[in-house]
């Protein structure tokens, strides 16, 4: 009988013993949270969307109580919420360019040539895995929409011609249809920079336009067209250096016979057949 109880009575004093250990290490070794972090989680939006470049807003909060971070790099809060935070923790307020999710691909349905139907699971990555999706362009976008059911600020729709356009008002520069993308065609670029390349394949000439209709040829028209050094070509593909280079203006896509680099104001993305034509 006794010895039925010996064992339990160990178990009984191990607890005990350790239960005291923790009590006491937390009374004597707790450190303490700035109660300003609470405060000022509470005044962010709450989205975790990691847009700032933290994890999460509770992050976030603890970097710029530190002073590591500034409350304008939180792209989803309004300005008045900004400012809010700035002066609740006697700081700059800080203002970071927006940005904003740009594709790298203007071949829809009817721009870019199609070997096959796809049918199966629907989403991208699925189509990805069976011999590419439907379309010859083994580099554009698949159409299927798995970055706008990403998207979970609504910035995301698939438009009539099969592929996602951005609504740069409600994009906040999260990374999620980066993740999202199979294909690694979306970018976080400033909003101001309105040079842009909706092209991601890396062929020359015909090579190239009969797969799209909208492809890049390497022509090399627009970096002569371009400011000295704005421009230059990579992989049969133009690529736009703003730190580089003189300052960007759309004389640089006139020459462009595909209409493959374009000039956005205030959509990311327009149908070919609303373009003009261009003389070459």
């Amino acid at each position: 009988m006794n010895n039925l109880l010996i064992a339990p009575g160990i178990m009984v004093g191990i607890g005990l013993l350790f239960g005291t250990i923790l009590a006491i290490a937390q009374r004597f070794l707790k450190v303490e949270e700035d109660p300003r972090i609470e405060a000022t989680n509470d005044m962010l939006p709450g989205t975790n969307c990691g847009a700032c470049g933290q994890p999460g807003c509770l992050p976030f909060a603890e970097k710029l109580v530190e002073g590591k971070v500034e409350p304008g790099q939180c792209t989803v809060s309004a300005d008045d919420d900004i400012e809010r935070i700035a002066e609740f923790l006697n700081v700059d307020a800080g203002r970071q360019e927006k940005l904003v999710a740009r594709l790298h691909c203007a071949g829809g349905g009817r721009q870019a040539h199609q070997i096959a139907e796809y049918r199966g699971f629907e989403g991208c990555r699925a189509a990805a895995v069976v011999s590419g999706g439907g379309k010859g362009c083994a580099w554009g976008c698949l159409g299927l929409g798995d970055c706008e059911d990403a998207c979970t600020f609504d910035a995301i729709h698939m438009n009539a011609n099969g592929l996602p356009q951005v609504d740069t008002e409600k994009c906040t520069a999260c990374p999620d249809c980066m993740a999202a993308c199979p294909r690694d065609l979306f970018e976080l670029v400033p909003i101001r920079q309105n040079l842009f390349v909706q092209c991601n394949i890396p062929l020359a000439g015909a090579a190239a336009t009969q797969l799209c209709s909208v492809a890049c040829d390497a022509c090399g028209k627009c970096v002569a067209d371009a400011a000295p050094g704005l421009i230059h070509m990579e992989g049969n593909l133009p690529i736009i250096d703003y730190s580089a280079g003189g300052p960007a203006r759309p004389e640089a896509i006139f020459r462009c016979a595909t209409r493959s680099i374009v000039w956005l104001e205030k959509e990311q993305f327009q149908e070919q057949e609303s373009r003009p034509a261009v003389s070459v």
